[in-house]
């Protein structure tokens, strides 16, 4: 009865440990949040060490351990230029910048680091023509800046070609010249005609013979796969 009562309270015991463990888990959740996460929690735990130290010299030494060991994670980018300066600026926005080391370089405020980017324009002009491209119209504002000649005569034949090679990629197998003339004259705010021209654009059948076939192409794939699945 005795050994029974022993095993009876020993039992008890491991059940109240294992539920003490249970209780005591740390969630990520409940965790602070980490700066950067690629690097871990652990080195998260070395960087408030370092800011922990109370000695100066101390706190450098540990810095500049950790510096050594955040280059020994990244050896492939050791070539990339201001590298060092990359990690030191990880190591104190991992610090919150409450790091008080004698850093190599400047230190980047945390200011400048929340700043936002000026919003970006939105790069199309003309979405009625959109298979030509923004770098048409580009070179059709660069072209009507240029004084009138045989320079931008050829200039502005040169871009014509290439709207007619646009427009056979993404349309039909062929344009009438006139219609590439017309949208010319659009694009350039009537600035850039043509059309009153003796000298054509290049032939469409020149333009079509590097285009690649759709059908064929297609049928190669199929082709491909279909031997794939038998063999």
């Amino acid at each position: 009865m005795q050994a029974l009562s022993e095993l009876l309270s020993n039992n008890q015991v491991s059940k109240y440990i294992n539920l003490n463990e249970v209780y005591n888990l740390e969630y990520n959740t409940e965790r602070p949040k980490l700066f950067i996460p690629e690097y871990g929690r652990h080195f998260q735990k070395m960087v408030d060490h370092a800011v922990a130290i109370e000695d100066r010299d101390e706190r450098n030494k540990v810095a500049k351990s950790i510096i050594s060991v955040m280059g020994n994670l990244q050896p492939h980018l050791r070539d990339v230029p201001d590298f060092q300066h990359k990690l030191w600026d990880q190591l104190f926005i991992m610090a919150d910048f409450k790091l008080d080391v004698d850093s190599p370089f400047p230190i980047t405020s945390k200011e400048v680091l929340q700043q936002r980017p000026e919003p970006l324009d939105y790069p199309q002009n003309h979405p009625k023509y959109r298979f030509y491209g923004n770098n048409i119209k580009r070179m059709i504002d660069v072209a009507v800046k240029w004084e009138e000649g045989d320079m931008r005569s050829g200039l502005e034949y040169a871009i014509a070609n290439h709207m007619k090679k646009c427009y056979l990629v993404w349309n039909k197998d062929t344009v009438e010249d006139s219609v590439i003339f017309n949208h010319l004259k659009e694009l350039s705010d009537g600035q850039i005609d043509l059309a009153q021209s003796d000298e054509s654009l290049t032939d469409s059948g020149q333009f079509l013979k590097n285009k690649p076939s759709r059908s064929n192409t297609n049928r190669g794939k199929k082709g491909q796969r279909s031997r794939k699945k038998r063999y």
